[in-house]
């Protein structure tokens, strides 16, 4: 198995292991769809992990793996670099949540986890 360094270095690999389209509207579309399908993927995984009590560890595995690809491959579509982007995101939720996660915090930021 290759070791993978950082991020950047993972984005390279998903790009050489992508199929190349003519088609640049095909290209984003297959890979967007491509996240939905796979987080699916993972979502049936769990459900039958505890729902249908049939251990799905390797699936959910396979299948984080195949979303984080099409993410990789979604962030090159747009030139992103996923490690900026990642790096961006826990920016905001430190901004959004200073001390860590709370009901109330998250109650200023719209969310009440007390309704139905």
């Amino acid at each position: 198995m290759q070791k993978i360094n950082n991020l950047k270095e993972y984005q390279e690999l998903c790009r050489k292991s992508a199929m190349k389209f003519e088609d640049k509207e095909k290209e984003i579309m297959t890979w967007g769809l491509g996240i939905a399908g796979e987080a699916g993927d993972v979502a049936g995984c769990i459900k039958k992990t505890f729902s249908h009590k049939n251990d799905q560890t390797l699936g959910i595995r396979e299948n984080l793996g195949d979303t984080l690809w099409y993410l990789a491959m979604v962030c090159n579509y747009f030139y992103c670099d996923l490690n900026e982007i990642l790096e961006e995101n826990i920016a905001k939720l430190e901004k959004r949540y200073p001390q860590g996660f709370t009901e109330k915090a998250a109650k200023r930021q719209g969310v009440d986890w007390n309704e139905k």
